[in-house]
């Protein structure tokens, strides 16, 4: 029972961690129509901008309130400077620009930090473990796995219920329709690029306690966190959160108890979806 329980919660913090990244990369696929190989890298900074900001100020909740934000701003200017020059592009064009991207973050990792392996160390009060019903939980994840939920409902809210979230669902919709009625679709595009670069380093600051802080965790989280936009569907953040929480669980506890099948099962499950749905589980499919 208390393998079971454990591995579920580890299943749902990768889950949220997943929903973080695939959020902003499936409405920035889904709107702007742009394939942002680089999305794993801002993952990273985030990472290593709140440990940097931690060990500065001698404060967890300063690196995680913080440590967004600078790679929030080199998305931006790599969104103003490159991409956006690429947006009636063919997707090969946007793919060798942010893989060209990848690396060039990495090399700024190796200078700044190097390669070596670091950790950020949690408050005390997120330290240790809770016992609910004879089931020792961590409270980290605990966190994690509600600070996720937070930041899913909040966004909800905003795409459902705001100005700005109706103009981003008309974009994601029809772009060219959106642009006929006024809305100015070129602010749009760089809003949600930075919406979205803002959540995949907010999710590797979050991270770094658990997944650790190293060169080389943009690519690990990469790959996941497409599967997800291709399960749940473009443009969808019900789909980005469904995706993410299945995908979770599911490799957590393939990996605990068919390790040799864990990663056939993801790819299982996006094949089923396609098959079955091809535009997702709450894609929409466009002409």
């Amino acid at each position: 029972m208390q393998l079971a329980a454990t591995q579920l919660i580890n299943g749902l913090v990768l889950g949220m961690l997943l929903f973080l990244m695939s959020a902003g990369l499936s409405l920035i696929f889904g709107l702007m129509n742009v394939v942002n190989v680089a999305h794993g890298s801002f993952f990273m900074l985030g990472a290593f901008f709140a440990l940097s900001i931690g060990e500065f100020t001698g404060s967890f909740w300063a690196g995680l309130a913080l440590g967004w934000i600078p790679a929030l701003v080199l998305g931006l200017a790599m969104e103003r400077l490159f991409i956006r020059y690429l947006y009636s592009r063919p997707h090969l064009d946007q793919v060798l620009l942010t893989f060209g991207f990848t690396f060039v973050f990495a090399d700024l990792v190796r200078m700044i930090w190097g390669p070596e392996i670091r950790n950020i160390g949690v408050p005390e009060v997120l330290s240790g473990a809770v016992e609910v019903f004879d089931i020792i939980l961590p409270k980290y994840r605990l966190f994690l796995i509600a600070f996720g939920g937070v930041i899913a409902l909040l966004l909800w809210l905003f795409l459902e219920r705001s100005r700005v979230g109706a103009m981003v669902r008309a974009g994601v919709d029809d772009a060219a329709t959106a642009s006929g009625i006024g809305i100015n679709v070129q602010l749009l595009f760089g809003f949600i690029f930075a919406l979205g670069v803002g959540l995949a380093a907010l999710g590797g600051a979050a991270a770094g306690p658990v997944l650790g802080v190293y060169l080389g965790l943009d690519g690990e989280i990469l790959i996941p966190a497409f599967i997800v936009v291709v399960i749940g569907g473009m443009g969808s953040l019900r789909g980005a959160f469904v995706a993410s929480m299945l995908v979770g669980v599911i490799d957590t506890l393939g990996k605990a108890y068919f390790p040799d099948l864990a990663l056939f099962a993801i790819y299982l499950l996006m094949v089923v979806v396609l098959l079955t749905k091809p535009h997702g589980l709450f894609g929409v499919g466009k002409a």
